[in-house]
């Protein structure tokens, strides 16, 4: 007997309410469990009191930006990955210099490579536990 895999939780902290929407919808109809917030700060209190298996972030937003963000992720909740969106070059690199195990995507890009780089996450994730 096959047990169904639960679902993934997926916390997004994207200040562009249009960009949440559209990527709240795209990855709840991959099968994701979404909870989206509009800044940082509104982030790290479900990162503390919800279990979350990835944080996917943009860098770029008010209050606190997404290295910061993933910086208290990582003390907070060690177990969540983190993935970073943004539609800066020079953003993406120091990104990759601050949190070298985040993955970065960088905008625009197709809600397709969106959903395979969060499965390809998830994927070096269970690959890592076995």
């Amino acid at each position: 007997m096959t047990h169904p895999i639960p679902s993934r939780r997926i916390l997004l902290a994207e200040d562009e309410e249009a960009m949440r929407t559209y990527l709240t919808r795209a990855l709840q109809n991959a099968g994701y469990d979404v909870v989206s917030v509009d800044r940082g700060t509104a982030a790290l209190p479900a990162l503390e009191s919800e279990h979350f298996d990835l944080l996917l972030s943009d860098i770029v937003m008010p209050e606190m930006d997404g290295i910061e963000l993933a910086q208290r992720c990582n003390e907070v909740s060690p177990h969540t990955k983190v993935m970073f969106i943004t539609g800066f070059a020079a953003v993406s690199l120091k990104a990759s210099r601050d949190q070298p195990r985040a993955k970065v995507l960088s905008k625009p890009f197709h809600l397709r490579d969106l959903v395979l780089e969060v499965e390809r996450v998830f994927e070096e994730r269970e690959q890592a536990t076995v």
